[in-house]
């Protein structure tokens, strides 16, 4: 049975429970299999050799998730070729397809954790409550590595943009 943190998170201000591990700076990148906007399988070794930003996201089509997903998208284009963006939603991938022709995002890989979960369960942000995907930013290292770290406190709320900006760029050094 996988471990639940209640009240790791809130909602609007209601005490949320997440389902998997906290991970930490220095764990070793869980494993994953997500879906594509083309129904593509991707997991963590599809990129493997390059520095990851991992931004997960309950929806796409909510207004902070809108807005975080756009600018990581600004930001992953001033970013060298060495670095992927990835963005991790419940949302279908149909649905993260037609977002990023609306929104012109180009540079951010959206990834569907429809399915199984199993991203959700094994990064520890599954929302048991909801059955989405708590807001969230990785960073991992070239070695599957953690480098950074953000769980966001306040699901409506941003993440530490800056922070995570700044951990990236030390990463990739």
């Amino acid at each position: 049975m996988a471990q639940e943190r209640r009240g790791a998170v809130t909602f609007k201000g209601n005490p949320m429970t997440l389902v998997g591990p906290m991970l930490k700076v220095g764990d070793p990148a869980p494993a994953f299999q997500l879906t594509g906007n083309d129904l593509s399988t991707a997991t963590l070794d599809t990129s493997a050799g390059k520095t990851r930003l991992i931004s997960v996201v309950p929806s796409l089509d909510t207004p902070v998730c809108d807005q975080q997903t756009r600018r990581l998208n600004e930001e992953a284009v001033k970013l060298p070729g060495d670095i992927v963006v990835l963005t991790v939603s419940m949302d279908l991938p149909f649905a993260q397809k037609r977002w990023c022709g609306a929104a012109g995002v180009a540079k951010v890989q959206t990834l569907s954790d429809y399915k199984e979960r199993a991203f959700g369960l094994a990064y520890g942000v599954l929302i048991k409550e909801l059955g989405l995907l708590a807001r969230s930013i990785f960073i991992v290292d070239p070695s599957n590595t953690i480098r950074y770290v953000e769980y966001v406190k306040e699901i409506a709320s941003h993440p530490n943009y800056d922070a995570a900006i700044d951990a990236l760029k030390t990463a990739v050094r």
